[in-house]
């Protein structure tokens, strides 16, 4: 076991520089092949462990001694100034058992029954995001069509408002609420637009109260009556984060999914054999591969921790990469190579352990989706840039890009 006590001073700072969108900074692998867990600075420039290896990173995802709180939150590592994945949060004393609490309040509403009545409707939404990219393509034919603006985006907004009961009409103001959250640097605009995040969620709890509907918020809004431990601020709290994080992910992972079937077309064309039938073994490649944010998950050591003969000491931050680790050799043969073929395919995309991330199956259920009927009503869809320029959103903790632009 060793013990790491030196300055960070020359430790490697987080976002490491990446060729592009659809490759992760070449510095992981060198990372990975040196050490299971290595000193960093965050963009803050504080101190933490990057885990990068499929092992470890599976093990500290499902270690109960790793939470989102602090035993000493004013002495905590922050990662920056954005109002997620920023720096500790909840209560140390209380954290594991709220978070049970809060993920049985939440299992109803992402069951499966509810998500296969969603799968129906997830179609029909699609149907008209692509009628949208028809109608683009005809009204200016010789200009390329931003399937982001089209489709990517407005497809998980639609679907997290229907879950949600949140009015579609609402969708710029929450998008722009949501695109001030997870910038980094904001100089406090980030966490002000979270609380404003918040009071829009509340005011929206206070309508459903008055006229409740078959939606989740509806469902927090019930739950009140038999818990009267939560409280108005815990609902909201609860609902801005599955509003943020029930479109900005699902959006990244269209946009990159896109981008790999594109980027070789011999890929595309392999799709298109049978887009239905291989839309499963796809999406699974595309959550393995896609690493939209240049960061990674922030969790704090509640006790020492010994892992692979190193210790992480109680309260240093652990910031766990699975965009490393899906990527890691000794797991995945060929781990760079986009093979949809991949089997087991033991991502950990959506986490793993007792925070395995609860919109799990609805990212997976929208993404067959998508991916089948994009391809099957535009089978010579093609890319109108390189990937190299297309714009990194590297100020989000969410990251992505700006613009799909694509013409057929």
């Amino acid at each position: 076991m060793t013990t790491v006590t030196a300055s960070t001073d020359q430790a490697p700072q987080l976002p490491f520089d990446r060729p592009n969108v659809l490759e992760i900074a070449p510095l992981y692998a060198v990372l990975r092949r040196q050490a299971p867990l290595t000193r960093v600075r965050t963009p803050a420039g504080d101190p933490a462990w990057l885990v990068t290896r499929f092992e470890e990173a599976r093990a500290l995802f499902a270690d109960p001694r790793l939470g989102r709180s602090h035993p000493e939150p004013e002495n905590a590592s922050i990662v920056s100034d954005a109002a997620v994945i920023n720096g500790p949060t909840g209560d140390y004393t209380t954290e594991q058992a709220e978070h049970t609490r809060m993920r049985s309040l939440l299992v109803p509403a992402f069951s499966a029954s509810r998500m296969r009545r969603l799968a129906d409707h997830v179609q029909e939404l699609t149907e008209g995001c692509l009628d949208a990219m028809a109608s683009a393509r005809a009204s200016a034919p010789d200009q390329p069509v931003d399937l982001h603006e089209h489709l990517s985006f407005p497809l998980p907004v639609l679907v997290i408002c229907e879950l949600l009961g949140v009015p579609f009409a609402d969708r710029e103001y929450f998008h722009g609420l949501s695109d001030r959250v997870g910038r980094m640097n904001s100089g406090g605009d980030a966490k002000a637009a979270m609380a404003e995040f918040q009071r829009y969620m509340g005011a929206l709890a206070e309508a459903k109260r008055a006229n409740p509907g078959e939606d989740v918020v509806s469902d927090l809004v019930r739950a009140q009556r038999d818990d009267p431990a939560l409280t108005d601020d815990e609902l909201t709290r609860l609902a801005a984060g599955l509003l943020f994080a029930g479109h900005e992910t699902t959006v990244n992972r269209i946009d990159l999914g896109v981008l790999m079937l594109l980027a070789d077309l011999d890929r595309r064309d392999a799709f298109l054999a049978d887009p239905e039938g291989l839309a499963r073994q796809t999406v699974e490649e595309i959550l393995r591969l896609s690493a939209p944010g240049g960061l990674a998950l922030l969790r704090y050591a509640h006790e020492d921790i010994e892992i692979s003969g190193q210790l992480i000491r109680r309260g240093e931050a652990v910031m766990i990469s699975s965009g490393a680790a899906n990527r890691d050799p000794s797991v995945f043969p060929e781990a760079e190579r986009f093979d949809p073929s991949r089997s087991p395919n033991i991502h950990l995309s959506f986490g793993h352990g007792a925070h395995f991330c609860i919109g799990a199956s609805l990212a997976r259920t929208e993404l067959r989706v998508v991916f089948s009927s994009l391809f099957r009503r535009f089978p010579t869809l093609r890319l109108a840039v390189p990937v190299d320029e297309l714009t990194i959103r590297a100020d989000r903790v969410t990251g992505g890009v700006t613009a799909v632009p694509v013409t057929w």
